[in-house]
């Protein structure tokens, strides 16, 4: 079994985990990444780093094929927003939430595939890994699903950072935070709000 340095679901095109990357160099990394023009993104603008092992899927509660919904990678110049590539979801509704007057997204923005999903455990189990460094999520509100799966008792991860403002709706926090939060503090995780969209968990 082997120790991971860094896990990162939701890795999008690898740009904004470069600083979290150099500080694993000589540990083993792995990167998820659902959305297709992100996953083929970060291979180029990580190609130098040969610790790093990239899984196109998405992480779900069940191994299967399920519905996924993101932005074509066409429509990302038209709609100006560096963040339009990393909202990917099983939810078409969460893409059109974001819609603005300076963001307005519409159908033929929209791709649909059928993506390939692995519970966290199964994933876990296929690269060997016993314990985790640091693992980083950001699903746009999937966060809730993979957590809730997660068996603490058969993986030790020292830190978790994750994002919590999608995890009862679009832009909702409430229950299913509620329930994560004293999950992880039951498992000795001290937890700290970091800014309105992320959280973090130390293991203590």
């Amino acid at each position: 079994m082997l120790e991971f340095g860094l896990i990162v679901i939701g890795a999008h095109t690898g740009i904004h985990i470069i600083t979290e990357i150099e500080k694993f160099h000589s540990e083993k990394i792995l990167l998820v990444e659902p959305v297709p023009h992100n996953v083929e993104a970060m291979k180029k603008n990580l190609s130098k780093y040969k610790n790093i092992i990239i899984e196109p899927i998405a992480i779900g509660n069940h191994n299967e094929f399920r519905n996924f919904y993101y932005i074509k990678s066409e429509s990302l110049t038209k709609l100006k927003k560096h963040w339009a590539s990393g909202i990917g979801s099983f939810d078409k509704n969460h893409i059109y939430s974001h819609k603005t007057k300076r963001f307005k997204v519409e159908e033929q923005d929209i791709e649909e595939i059928k993506i390939k999903c692995m519970t966290f455990s199964d994933l876990l189990k296929k690269h060997s890994i016993s314990s985790i460094k640091k693992l980083l999520m950001d699903v746009e509100g999937s966060e809730y699903e993979i957590l809730n799966d997660i068996n603490f008792d058969q993986i030790n991860i020292g830190k978790i950072l994750f994002e919590y403002k999608h995890f009862d709706g679009h832009f909702k926090k409430g229950e299913k935070l509620d329930k994560i939060k004293k999950k992880l503090e039951s498992h000795s995780y001290k937890l700290t709000t970091i800014d309105e969209e992320n959280m973090l968990a130390e293991k203590i």
